[in-house]
């Protein structure tokens, strides 16, 4: 992980605090009651912003930095401080908190963390393997003696269920249908999740209707969404499309490598 990376997550989780801080509502004072004077007052009201909105920024801070940084205990101590509260004024401290990380980080006052586990040239060198050959084993299952019944591709669960009958080739830990964590409002199904690797494979299959704009757009969302998972230290996006509707393959995976090279990578099949 590279530190231009790192300054990107953190300016998101800037850009995603100031949106919480769009959430900010007033809510009234509670009424009292003094019986001596029997005169009651309202306290004056406070601001708030969403509980559900600051709880989910929260995690993402917790997750994208515990995963990137060696952060001080010191930085660490105030986020936790913070991480219950839902007033503006403590969602600009945390926002300022980042901004000051990452200014640290730029000086090299605080560093990058070292993965403890790294994906093997040999893990991804199979899986690119596996998956260039994925279009000519597809279409040898359908040539079956005697007109035998076979393994038709027909959507997306057929890619996941041939892909993951292959999988099995080279791995034994192989987690499907795991969950990431909450993404603006959402959470999304990974499709298959190497445990020991620590490699996510998500699926997609081409249609008709889907445009290179649409299936870049999606990729887009899906990185950001992994890279924020605890056990994805590197993401596979295969794309399946037997029928070409694609306009121009090589160039969603060109200009989404570049972007994100060290951590996704997009193989589409066939070019």
């Amino acid at each position: 992980m590279d530190i231009s990376t790192v300054e990107h997550e953190i300016d998101r989780l800037i850009d995603d605090g100031n949106n919480v801080l769009k959430t900010k509502f007033s809510k009234p004072g509670r009424r009292t009651y003094n019986p001596i004077t029997e005169e009651s007052h309202q306290k004056a009201s406070t601001e708030h912003v969403s509980w559900e909105e600051q709880k989910r920024w929260s995690a993402q801070i917790s997750l994208i930095l515990d995963r990137l940084l060696e952060l001080p205990i010191g930085y660490q101590s105030q986020f936790d401080a913070y991480k219950n509260e839902t007033s503006p004024t403590t969602v600009r401290l945390r926002i300022k908190l980042l901004q000051d990380i990452k200014d640290q980080i730029i000086r090299g006052h605080i560093l990058l963390r070292q993965d403890k586990v790294k994906v093997s040239d040999d893990c991804t060198s199979q899986l690119k393997n596996l998956l260039s050959r994925f279009h000519k084993i597809a279409r040898q299952l359908r040539s079956r003696y005697n007109n035998r019944c076979t393994v038709d591709i027909n959507d997306e669960y057929d890619v996941q269920d041939l892909l993951h009958a292959l999988l099995h080739i080279y791995f034994d830990d192989i987690r499907a249908e795991e969950w990431t964590p909450s993404y603006a409002g959402s959470s999304a199904r990974q499709d298959f999740l190497l445990k020991n690797e620590k490699i996510v494979i998500e699926v997609k299959k081409t249609r008709k209707s889907m445009t290179d704009r649409d299936l870049g757009e999606q990729l887009i969302v899906d990185i950001d969404k992994y890279k924020a998972h605890k056990d994805c230290e590197y993401l596979i996006c295969f794309v399946y499309d037997p029928e070409g509707f694609l306009g121009n393959p090589k160039g969603i995976m060109s200009d989404l490598n570049k972007q994100h090279k060290g951590f996704a990578e997009i193989i589409i099949v066939p070019e």
